[in-house]
């Protein structure tokens, strides 16, 4: 099994960042021709998702949305001030999966595989695991 962690450093509040070439990398620094690549986020501020990546207004909708629907103003008990970025994490999901065929990540033409950052910015670490397939 060939496994490994990478590092995401975001610059704003609230941001997609693009690791699909990250993730694409440790694929193909595992020599894996054929399998399933996962991808893992140890953080509770933020997530990864896959979708479009050609047009940054997407991310900019995306980030909008999550916003409009988990209101800043709610009477949140937790008491550091975050709460609407652990919801927004929790929207996203902290896992992906995706299939690799002759060494590549099978992903569409248009998918992108995202950092979702909500609650930066930091410095942040992604882990995964490529199994031959």
């Amino acid at each position: 099994m060939h496994s490994g962690t990478f590092s995401v450093s975001t610059t704003a509040y609230m941001q997609f960042v693009d690791i699909t070439s990250q993730a694409q990398q440790a694929v193909s620094e595992s020599a894996v021709v054929d399998g399933i690549f996962f991808l893992f986020n140890p953080h509770t501020t933020s997530g990864l998702t896959i979708n479009e990546g050609c047009d940054p207004d997407v991310q900019h909708d995306l980030l909008g949305v999550f916003q409009a629907i988990i209101p800043s103003s709610y009477p949140y008990r937790h008491a550091e001030g975050n709460s609407p970025s652990h919801m927004m994490a929790t929207l996203t999901g902290s896992s992906l999966t995706v299939i690799i065929a002759d060494g590549k990540l099978q992903l569409g033409t248009w998918q992108r595989i995202f950092f979702c950052e909500y609650d930066g910015p930091r410095s942040r670490k992604v882990n995964w695991k490529v199994i031959v397939g």
